[in-house]
Order: structure tokens, then sequence, then C-alpha cells
């Protein structure tokens, strides 16, 4: 059992470098995730680790523990609708809009270990094949290192491919990597992996067109949510879509974006731009 004042440390430790709020009742993920890291790092207990944590020569081992607390669930084509409403309706509005300029931008932020941005990847080279001679861009990036490793790597687990990929995906777009299968060298050419922590500063970019923040405001207190959509507003493009997670909103956090239903899935846009993505009527259209 963690004692309470390294729980209070540690919680203390995640909220100052990625402003995510472990809230009370976590000891027992805290525990969870700790101990193999610990194990992992040489300490008998979580208490040794954390006791060599707060020492001046601790820095990596608390990026390590901050890491270890921040890695969050994904899967192939994740909850579907939003890649059905990218498929169906803002892809195609996107794409026309783009038609002089031949160029989509597509931001995958907090993308853990790479499924969100290849999917998107395969959707766009399934679904679009004009965008052929395009420049299309997919930015994914987390606040892990381990993670944004293994996106840069496109190799995955049997099990982790089961999980949410048609078999049809499978076999066109990875191949086999010893027991484990790697994403084929033209997919992975889309993906701009880089490492970021949202609350730092971000780097150079082009108007963003998708903005995938899925289950990330959710770990964040409410003046970071507003930080961080404060700073959405400056990148997204005045037609570009933001979506969020499932338990995830705007309202009453930021009035600059108003809800926006494509079918099953719910995004957000910029309020008052010159949006040219009608939800509605492509809604309608899709039943």
């Amino acid at each position: 059992m963690i004692a309470a004042a390294d729980l209070s440390y540690i919680c203390d430790v995640v909220y100052r470098t990625a402003a995510i709020v472990l809230d009370g009742g976590k000891d027992y993920l805290v525990e969870l995730r700790l101990s193999p890291l610990a194990r992992a790092e040489g300490f008998e207990s979580i208490q040794e680790m954390i006791q060599h944590m707060r020492e001046p020569g601790g820095v990596a081992l608390r990026a390590k523990v901050v890491e270890a607390l921040t890695t969050n669930e994904t899967s192939f084509f994740r909850d579907q609708h939003p890649f059905d409403a990218l498929r169906l309706h803002v892809m195609p509005t996107l794409v026309r809009a783009r038609a002089e300029a031949r160029s989509i931008f597509v931001w995958s932020a907090a993308c853990s270990t790479g499924q969100e941005p290849y999917s998107i990847a395969m959707l766009l080279r399934d679904s679009f094949p004009e965008l052929k001679g395009w420049n299309v861009r997919i930015m994914a990036t987390d606040l892990s290192s381990a993670a944004v490793d293994r996106t840069a790597q496109g190799r995955y687990r049997q099990i982790e491919v089961n999980r949410g990929l048609p078999v049809s995906c499978l076999v066109k777009h990875f191949e086999r990597d010893g027991a484990d299968w790697r994403i084929r060298p033209d997919l992975r050419t889309l993906i701009d992996v880089r490492q970021l922590n949202l609350l730092d500063v971000w780097p150079p970019m082009p108007m963003v067109d998708v903005l995938m923040l899925r289950n990330v405001l959710i770990y964040f207190d409410v003046e970071t949510k507003k930080r961080i959509l404060s700073r959405v507003r400056r990148v997204l493009a005045p037609d570009g879509v933001m979506f969020l997670g499932g338990a995830e909103t705007t309202l009453n956090i930021d009035d600059h974006f108003d809800r926006a239903s494509y079918g099953s899935a719910v995004a957000y846009r910029l309020k008052d731009a010159d949006v040219r993505i009608a939800p509605q009527q492509m809604a309608r259209t899709s039943r």
C-alpha cells in the first residue's frame, strides 16, 4: 500500500508535468502502473523508487513515472463513429474545399501507440484515391517517448491488430514481422511522429483540417482545458473539425465552438467561421 504522503507526491508530479489530475481513489491505479516500472528500474518497492524520485538526480525517473501513469487505452478505429463521420461527411467536403491547394493536414493528438493516426491513414488511402499526388500529412503526437517510438515503428502485436482492425486492412496495409505485424512503408510515410506535451509550446504547423483530440481533456482540470482549447482555436482551420472523446465537450468551457452532429458522431467547429461543411444536411442525406 502506498503511503498517503507518497501518493500525494506522485499526484503532484503528474499534475505539474502533464496537468493530469489523479483523483482520489486512484491509489490502486498508481500501484498497478508503478509496480512493473519499479521492478524494471531495479527497485525493491515502489516506496524505494519514490525516494529516488525525490532526489535531485531523479528527473529521468520522474519522467518515466509520468509516462507510466499517462499512457492511455487505444485501438484501431476506436469507437468507429468518428471514422464513419470522416469517411462519409467531413473528408468529402474537405477534399472539395482543398481541390486547388491539394493539401490536407490532420493532427492526432495524444495518439498513444499510434493506432488512431494509422487508422486515419488507412481510411484516406482506401476511401479517397483522388488524394494520390496531394500533400497529405498526419501529425501524430504523444507525451510518452515510449508511445512515440512505437508509433514511429508502426509495429503491433497480434492481440493489438485483432482489436478493431478489419481483416481487409490487415492484409492490405500490414506485413509480417516475426510474430508481429508492421505497417507497410508507403503508409508510414504519411505519419509525422513527434513527442509533445500539450502544455508545452506547440510546433509550427499548417492550419489543421481535422484534429483528433479524443479522450484527452477528460484528464485535465477546467483551467487546463480552457488553455488547450484556446490554443486549438489558433490552429484549427476556419472550416476544420475537431473530434473529442465521447465523455468530453467544450460546453461551459469554451464558447467559441459549435457542436456538430455527423450521423452518430459528434464533432466541434469554430463558431461564426465561414464553414462549408454542413453537418445536419449531411446527416440527413446519410439516412
